[in-house]
């Protein structure tokens, strides 16, 4: 199959952004790549704002339609949202398909969603991007007041069409609303067994489900392309403290990801918001390192998910030298430094992780009754979500010592018919 020979269309607005602006173009040129796509131009116009009527202006669209022409374009893909008079003066000028950075976004997430919520989730925020941009807007009709041009089958198709898509927006919502409702649920199952989330998050590519991997002992896809994951996977993982927590790996945030998108994807990145602790997992190979955390810390934001107890992990060392390593250090001492694929650094991640979940904790002493078949279920509730200290068995009773997070001891000891606990010290 012939892959599509693109062009791709970046602005810049001043000279101070310009290498900037040759970042995201390189970005987008892998972005072309996901999409199945073939580079084979790249332009960049500078100019003071965009073009009201074709983003980069007459003379520009011009010279891209002759180059087009000359090197056979099929697609050009411009690096930013455009409007959709923008979109619809551009294809008209350049007779070739036309996308922005929204819809090749949106098209990547259409090809790599498997399951049916993540295909529902792309289909809402494609919708979404659809409804505005369909030829002949609303808007101009209700302008028009009736009368001549407003009737017809030409007119009449389109507002068929706004109709089905407004129609299938609202069906879809709801099935998402269903999924929201259900991993809800889900979450609840899994306060109530005191299981804490920790989520992975990061920068598309950055590593996340090599690391969630290496964590949990899965074969998840993992792959230098960008958003190989889309559909969120849920695994248990074991602490050097024996203690099972639970890995969220999750959809991977780029820079100016659509807005359609992140509001598709709520029920998904709400696992984030709910979770006990946050990895952000950076790429520190990357130039563009600083950038890409800036992108995430936002999407974060915009999920509500930006007040939840957050450890910054830098991925990939292995492809840096010492001094880059020390570096890393020094500007930021409180991240921790791994190489998910060679295993370097992820103990000591672990027991970071296991530190900063036992963070709110109260060291306890509680006697079971070992005949008690309650009694029993709550020593191995122990056993998952405290740190044990100790555990004296004497004449059919348990006498554990431990560090239990202080969200679980209510629940620990209130149901515990004859329970003898006591607080020891706080830890």
């Amino acid at each position: 199959m012939r892959l599509e020979r693109a062009a791709l269309v970046g602005l810049v607005t001043s000279s101070a952004r310009r290498v900037s602006a040759e970042q995201s173009l390189d970005e987008l040129a892998g972005l072309a790549d996901a999409a199945g796509a073939s580079v084979v131009l790249r332009m960049m116009q500078e100019r003071p704002k965009p073009d009201a009527a074709t983003f980069i202006g007459p003379g520009k669209v011009t010279s891209l339609a002759a180059a087009c022409s000359e090197l056979d374009i099929d697609v050009v893909i411009v690096d930013n949202e455009l409007t959709p008079g923008q979109l619809r003066q551009l294809e008209e000028k350049l007779e070739r398909k036309v996308v922005d950075r929204t819809q090749l976004i949106l098209d990547i997430f259409a090809r790599r969603a498997r399951t049916r919520e993540g295909k529902w989730q792309v289909e809402l925020a494609q919708l979404k991007y659809l409804l505005p941009r369909l030829v002949g807007s609303s808007d101009a009709l209700s302008r028009l007041g009736g009368g001549i041009g407003t009737r017809g089958p030409g007119e009449t198709k389109l507002e068929t069409d706004r109709r089905r898509i407004r129609v299938r927006i609202q069906a879809v919502q709801r099935e998402i609303d269903q999924v929201r409702q259900r991993r809800s649920q889900l979450r609840e199952r899994r306060h109530k067994q005191s299981v804490p989330t920790v989520a992975l998050v990061g920068y598309t590519n950055a590593g996340k489900t090599t690391l969630f991997n290496r964590l949990t002992n899965e074969q998840a896809v993992a792959s230098d392309a960008l958003f190989v994951t889309l559909d969120p996977l849920i695994r248990r993982a074991r602490l050097p403290d024996a203690r099972e927590l639970l890995v969220s790996d999750t959809v991977g945030f780029i820079d100016r990801l659509p807005h359609a998108l992140v509001a598709a994807f709520r029920a998904t990145l709400e696992e984030v918001a709910e979770a006990d602790l946050v990895l952000h997992v950076i790429d520190a190979s990357s130039d563009e390192r600083e950038r890409q955390m800036a992108a995430v810390r936002r999407v974060l934001e915009d999920v509500g998910a930006h007040e939840v107890s957050r450890l910054d992990v830098y991925n990939k060392i292995d492809a840096l030298d010492a001094n880059a390593r020390q570096r890393l250090r020094d500007a930021d001492p409180g991240a921790v430094l791994i190489s998910a694929r060679d295993g370097d650094g992820v103990d000591e991640l672990l027991q970071i992780v296991a530190a900063r979940l036992a963070l709110d904790t109260r060291r306890m002493t509680i006697t079971f009754d070992n005949t008690n078949e309650f009694d029993r279920q709550q020593i191995a509730r122990m056993y998952r979500v405290a740190r044990i200290v100790s555990h004296v068995a004497h004449n059919g009773r348990v006498v554990i010592e431990a560090d239990v997070p202080r969200r679980f001891i209510e629940r620990l000891t209130s149901s515990v018919p004859d329970a003898e606990a006591h607080v020891e010290r706080s830890s």
